[in-house]
Parts: structure tokens; sequence; C-alpha cells
């Protein structure tokens, strides 16, 4: 379990294998205190520490992941938001962040106030029922409270604000238009709507 607090942004150090690969990340972690086995959310995707060395840590991805992910697209020295797993007593910043993805979004358009920046993402019409004004979503691995929401032919699209701080924290530093991100909606929302699919 996540809250969505990006702690670090590391990069990739290398990608190996074909359909499931190894993916080796460089951090500013002390990876001395992380166990082998342990859970990192790594631009939103929960993954499991298999392999560790001094500033580094590398997890297996399968096929299946790669391909509901945006993890396809990592290459050598693309960013990556960086969350360790929450403790107990842990001081819950953002929101409940499970680490599993429900889609892949697209960014369709940044739009500078003051600032800040308002970014738009646009995702399949199957998850437009998931975001709601004023609810909480994982982009990449952090935590944003949606502003707006229209439902279009294309999809749904829905917009966030990015304070200077989190530009500067987390890897939307470098996200440009047309980027695909890893989008997680609020798990109460996924519930709310089993429960009214079902009723």
């Amino acid at each position: 379990m996540f809250t969505g607090i990006v702690t670090d942004v590391g990069t990739v150090r290398s990608v190996e294998g074909d359909g499931d690969v190894r993916i080796a990340i460089n951090t500013s972690f002390d990876t001395s205190t992380i166990e082998i086995g342990a859970s990192i959310a790594c631009s939103g995707v929960c993954l499991t520490l298999v392999d560790k060395g001094e500033n580094w840590f590398s997890a297996d991805v399968s096929r299946e992941s790669l391909t509901v992910t945006n993890l396809q697209d990592w290459t050598k020295g693309s960013l990556v938001n960086l969350e360790r797993a929450m403790k107990l007593g842990d001081e819950l910043g953002g929101h409940i962040v499970t680490g599993h993805v429900d889609c892949v979004g697209s960014v369709t358009k940044f739009t500078p106030i003051d600032d800040s920046v308002t970014l738009e993402t646009l995702v399949p019409s199957s998850f437009g029922r998931l975001v709601a004004q004023k609810a909480s979503v994982t982009l990449n691995g952090v935590s944003l409270t949606v502003n707006s929401v229209k439902d279009l032919d294309q999809g749904t699209s829905f917009t966030i604000n990015l304070i200077p701080h989190t530009q500067e924290m987390t890897s939307f530093r470098t996200t440009k238009v047309g980027d695909e991100l890893n989008v997680e909606f609020d798990i109460l929302a996924r519930y709310v709507s089993r429960l009214q699919e079902k009723g």
C-alpha cells in the first residue's frame, strides 16, 4: 500500500529480457534498509525488489504488466517516480494507493496558470465512471486532485493542477503532450462502481 507521495525520482539503469523483463533502477534510497521481496511503487506500478546494490535495485516485470502500463516505453535514463511501501503509523499525506494501474492515459494539453500548470489527460471512456471532480487520482505514482472532468467522443478527459513543488520533485518536470501516464483511480470509486453494476 502506498500514499502517492513520491520520495525519490530514480532513473532506469537497464532493461533486460524479452517478454518478461528485469528493470534496474538507480535511486537515492538507502537500499541497505530495503529487503529483497519488498514492494516499491515505480511510477505508480507496484513492483517487487528482486536484487539490489548500492543506490540501485531491480524488479521483474511480467509481459502482462508491460502491456497495461507505460513501462513498455522505459529505456535507459527514463525518469521513474519512486515510493517505498507505507508502514503503519506513517503520515497519509496523499490518499490510499494500491500500485495496481487501471489504465494508461495520454497527456493532451498543458496550460500554465501563474506558477502552476494544468495538465489534461485523456483516458478510455470505459473508465470515465471512475473519475470525478475533486476526487483523488494517481498519475505515474503521484497523488493528485481532479479539477474538472469532460466526457468526450474519444474518451474521458480530466485536468489536474501541478504546483511548482510537484513539478520539481517528480518526473512531471519532463512530461510533454503525447506522453502516456499510468493511471490509478481512487479505490473507493472502484468499489462504488462495482456495487452500482451489481445493483
